[in-house]
């Protein structure tokens, strides 16, 4: 699959000399280094997939009233960044598919506006679907810990305020990012943005989860005999896992793509782990169908509701 700037840029690096890039590239030209040749099929079925499971999230929260929660607000936004990967997908792939061979035919000047409104898409929905995550962390950090004051702290307003704010950031930095695509400071920016979230992420869900074992020991204690409560903190485990887990795997590698495109643009090493671009696309496209399953679907009001959507839509 060949990919539209400033993805296609990101395949490989540009601050190396052509010679560099041509000794790393024969050095690496062999074994496991060729990458991995993933069809344009599977690029359609996954956005389609997603595109398809996110608007369901969406639609199932705007037909509940119950729903209409900061909480559940934050992952209709989620939903919508998934969505916007998907969507800005299935673009980048149909025009491709319909350029080359030739089925499509503009100018060159309409292809580029086209060209940048799609890499608009792309980094708005990469900027988003990293921050709704951490803020979703946020509310459930709220929710615990001070519970009986959430409804005073997240009102409507502030979690309008910041959903607003999220989605402008969104835009303004997927600008910035189109223009300055070739600039190692912007990579590095957007490095230290995906290692913020993914700390605070860490770092709240592991005091939530030790909190949580906390009060399971405190219930056990207080039992006459004591009793162990090992399935629930190995739900909670098995929870923390999953929310870390998914989020790193299909975010982590893409991100060390960037880190070794700044540091080691030359190194053979380096070079074959750019071979597996294509690789690194399909787990972030991965992300937006499993986010619904995390987030979304383990609520038992979200699933009632998707399937009263689901019955009367067909």
């Amino acid at each position: 699959m060949s990919t539209l700037a400033p993805l296609r840029l990101l395949r490989e690096p540009w601050n190396a000399s052509e010679g560099n890039q041509s000794n790393a590239t024969v050095g690496a030209s062999s074994g496991w280094c060729q990458g991995l040749d993933i069809p344009n099929e599977l690029f359609l079925v996954l956005g389609l997939v997603s595109l398809v499971e996110n608007l369901l999230v969406v639609a199932a929260i705007l037909k509940n009233r119950n729903l209409h929660s900061p909480t559940y607000y934050f992952i209709c936004c989620l939903a919508v960044s998934d969505m916007l990967v998907s969507i800005s997908n299935l673009a980048e792939m149909l025009l491709m598919l319909l350029l080359e061979h030739g089925v499509l035919v503009m100018r060159p000047s309409i292809v580029r506006h086209m060209d940048s409104v799609i890499d608009m898409l792309i980094c708005s929905s990469v900027v988003s679907s990293l921050s709704f995550p951490g803020v979703i962390a946020v509310d459930r950090y709220i929710t615990i810990f001070y519970a009986l004051r959430y409804h005073s702290i997240m009102t409507l307003q502030r979690a309008v305020v910041t959903m607003v704010s999220i989605w402008l950031a969104s835009t303004v930095s997927s600008t910035v990012l189109i223009t300055y695509y070739s600039s190692n400071t912007i990579l590095l920016c957007l490095i230290g943005f995906f290692l913020f979230m993914l700390v605070l992420m860490l770092v709240l869900y592991i005091h939530m989860f030790t909190l949580a074992r906390h009060h399971l020991h405190s219930i056990s204690s207080q039992q006459k005999p004591p009793t162990t409560h090992r399935g629930g903190s190995l739900k909670g485990a098995i929870t923390l896992t999953i929310l870390l887990g998914v989020f790193f795997i299909c975010w982590g590698p893409f991100f060390i793509h960037l880190i070794l495109i700044v540091t080691c643009p030359t190194n053979p090493f380096c070079t074959c782990f750019f071979s597996y671009f294509n690789l690194f696309l399909i787990l972030i496209i991965c992300n937006s169908v499993i986010d619904p399953l995390i987030y979304a679907f383990r609520s038992q009001e979200l699933r009632r509701t998707l399937w009263e959507v689901v019955t009367c839509s067909c």
